[in-house]
């Protein structure tokens, strides 16, 4: 009776119940295994997305900064070869119509400054011939020549007074000559003016006088290179105003200006350029 019961029991059908809590758990598990193979689609799908981005960003960097050398191209197709060499081609021909570009405006410059040259050129020597006419017709017989009874030295003209006068009055005689008293800038002017007159007795005004407690040039410039006597200027003492300055002669060459009074009457010496006409 016992082994009747238990071969009973081992080939008992399984309920309606227990059929229908294994078919739940096989559908979940199926449903489960769906969504797992589903993502793994997924996941492998992105993945070849990405590796195909990745690898047409590598082909286009390299086409785009690699040189075109048909060396690095073994392991690629004929295509790609022949691609690469007219790309090289068609840079090399840009390049040489860029070149040949600038050479034909480098020539079309070169051309215009030749021609602007000889304008300059041209229109100078008229200049010239015009000036050389106007000297004709205001007969003015050279660019340094000064009036008559005046003496010229290094360009300039200076004219020596035989009589005398006050130190303004002498002034305004130079300006009525359109040129005022001297002004010596130089050693070598201070030498040349020494011997104006040869050996001859000179006591003459020239363009320096006090202005202010300074003594200054009738241009208005500061006195650089002076050559006073020996003690001078004095300014005449406490009982004597002497602003202006005149030139011995007869004193050593660079040590021969003296300050007199204004109003004491000598020759004067004028000076001015020499007539540009």
């Amino acid at each position: 009776m016992m082994e009747g019961t238990e071969m009973d029991y081992v080939n008992e059908r399984p309920s309606p119940e227990q059929k229908h809590i294994k078919g739940e758990n096989q559908k979940g598990f199926t449903e489960r295994r769906l969504c797992m193979l589903l993502l793994s689609f997924g996941v492998l799908c992105i993945i070849q997305a990405t590796l195909n981005v990745s690898l047409r960003l590598s082909l286009y960097s390299r086409s785009r900064s690699t040189p075109c050398n048909t060396s690095q191209f073994k392991d690629q197709t004929q295509g790609v070869q022949i691609d690469c060499e007219r790309r090289r081609n068609n840079a090399f021909n840009m390049l040489q119509e860029r070149f040949n570009a600038q050479a034909r405006d480098k020539n079309l410059l070169e051309n215009r400054i030749s021609e602007l040259n000889n304008m300059i050129k041209t229109v100078q020597e008229e200049r010239d011939r015009l000036r050389v006419r106007v000297r004709e017709l205001e007969g003015c017989l050279s660019d340094s020549s000064c009036p008559a009874g005046w003496k010229e030295i290094n360009s300039r003209c200076y004219f020596l007074s035989t009589e005398s006068k006050t130190w303004q009055d002498s002034r305004n005689y130079c300006q009525s000559q359109a040129a005022d008293l001297v002004v010596i800038n130089s050693m070598q002017e201070q030498r040349a003016l020494y011997r104006l007159d040869g050996d001859s007795y000179l006591l003459f005004w020239i363009g320096l006088h006090d202005t202010a407690g300074t003594f200054r040039w009738v241009d208005g410039s500061a006195l650089a290179a002076p050559f006073w006597q020996s003690g001078q200027p004095d300014h005449g003492g406490p009982n004597n105003i002497e602003d202006c300055v005149e030139m011995y002669h007869r004193s050593p060459e660079l040590a021969n200006w003296n300050d007199a009074r204004c109003e004491d009457k000598r020759k004067w010496l004028c000076e001015k350029a020499a007539n540009t006409c």
